[in-house]
């Protein structure tokens, strides 16, 4: 279906925007006043950095935090399907346009953008801490909002019974980022989320467990001889690097099972991203023309987590690639690719679990960014263009094989890091690692 034919797909009850219903003696006018009206009006926001995102050096090797940041849209939320004047920051179909999981526009304007991914097959599991009782809900609702299909989405507790809920919101405002934009970019795939009973590692690493029986296999139970079952676990968490982190690199070794792991919000190096079993995932801005939402160039987040691991030496897929090796004096290198993760260019979500605030308890609508959004986005792309691994070292090697790099836009432009000392380069780079997909056109 064409663009121009987007009133086609509204949603009952959704309006056309004005721009589209001008009058005959107007037309002239028309496209001049619409050009101009693309952004809603800039009004001055505040980024939040919720308790769960929060580090504490009491934390280290024992507990996780979320790696997520928003803003509370001021009176401005989506109230439409697209294209809708008063989107301005990315949405599902913006995405896709961007990621090439359909075919893209020009400007990939998320009020304008309509084509939201058709793809997705196997299975995405997404572990978080805490309860969120609303994850359903939500996620059908954010579904109905951006036209896309009824989520094959299941909750599964680690533990059996359900976690507490996180009072402060932050666990939950993370599972609905995690889940929704999983869902937007491979909508046909199976999505589960799991839920620990707490952000400890003792509950957080087992429930991984879950996750990946639940790709492998399809259930909790031990898989059956045979299983050819595959996908994507999804981690946006973690937490500094400690001394024995390489005991828990185990975790993340289930046959079919491609691990994503956040790069983090902050300078330095977090684990389960610095595991050499996990696709690390770094942080960009989707810079776009403030008047007009057109997409001008994808460039480095300098808040995002990136850099060289203390205890993980050099895995061999970096090893044997001289243009990174050079770089990382015997040790991991992380991120390994990135995607948006820049609160200020961030993605609608859906949250209707109240967070806690200074001055009461918001929930509905958020603009949400943080290495947390580049996570499910850059697992679910994986998942809707057909790469199933039969492992995350095999799917890493492919990454880092030289003649794949055509399948990424590389990211030439910013800083990251201690001092904003490490900048965004040709190729490989300790900020955006090789870049943002780009089609992913060699799977």
């Amino acid at each position: 279906m064409s663009e121009s034919l987007w009133w086609q797909k509204v949603l009952p009850g959704k309006r056309k925007p004005a721009c589209q219903t001008a009058a005959f003696g107007a037309l002239l006018l028309a496209p001049l006043a619409c050009a101009l009206a693309q952004v809603a009006p800039h009004r001055q926001a505040t980024i939040v950095i919720p308790h769960s995102s929060q580090i504490s050096p009491a934390d280290l090797g024992l507990r996780a935090h979320t790696n997520v940041r928003f803003i509370v849209p001021n009176g401005v939320s989506p109230t439409e399907a697209p294209p809708f004047t008063g989107y301005g920051y990315e949405t599902p179909a913006s995405f896709a346009c961007l990621y090439k999981l359909v075919r893209p526009i020009p400007g990939c304007n998320p009020n304008q953008t309509t084509l939201d991914s058709s793809g997705g097959s196997q299975t995405i599991a997404i572990v978080d801490a805490y309860d969120d009782p609303n994850a359903a809900s939500d996620l059908a609702a954010f579904s109905e909002q951006f036209g896309l299909p009824v989520a094959k989405f299941s909750v599964v507790y680690a533990s059996g019974s359900a976690p507490p809920v996180d009072p402060t919101g932050g666990w939950e405002l993370e599972e609905s980022l995690d889940i929704e934009y999983a869902h937007a970019m491979a909508p046909n795939a199976k999505l589960y989320l799991v839920e620990a009973n707490s952000n400890y590692n003792s509950d957080l690493f087992p429930a991984v467990l879950v996750a990946s029986s639940l790709v492998e296999c399809g259930s909790t139970k031990t898989c059956p001889k045979n299983s050819k079952g595959s996908g994507e676990v999804s981690i946006s968490w973690g937490g500094e690097e400690f001394d024995g982190e390489n005991s828990l690199d185990s975790f993340f070794t289930s046959p079919n099972v491609v691990y994503f792991a956040a790069a983090g919000d902050s300078a330095g190096v977090i684990y389960p991203c610095a595991s050499p079993n996990v696709v690390c995932a770094g942080g960009t801005s989707t810079a776009r023309n403030q008047n007009t939402g057109n997409f001008i160039a994808e460039i480095a987040w300098s808040d995002a987590g990136g850099g060289i691991s203390f205890y993980e030496p050099i895995p061999r897929y970096q090893a044997t690639n001289p243009a990174v090796a050079y770089q990382l004096s015997g040790y991991r290198g992380v991120p390994d690719i990135s995607a948006d993760a820049n609160p200020n260019t961030g993605a609608w979500v859906l949250d209707d679990f109240p967070y806690e605030t200074a001055d009461g308890y918001e929930a509905g609508w958020f603009i949400v960014g943080g290495t947390s959004l580049a996570t499910p986005l850059t697992a679910a792309i994986f998942n809707a263009t057909g790469s199933f691994g039969s492992s995350s070292s095999a799917e890493l090697s492919k990454i880092y094989a030289p003649f794949n790099q055509s399948s990424f836009r590389d990211i030439t432009y910013g800083a990251c890091g201690f001092y904003s000392g490490t900048f965004s380069n040709d190729g490989w780079d300790l900020c955006t690692g090789f870049g943002s997909p780009d089609g992913l056109n060699f799977y």
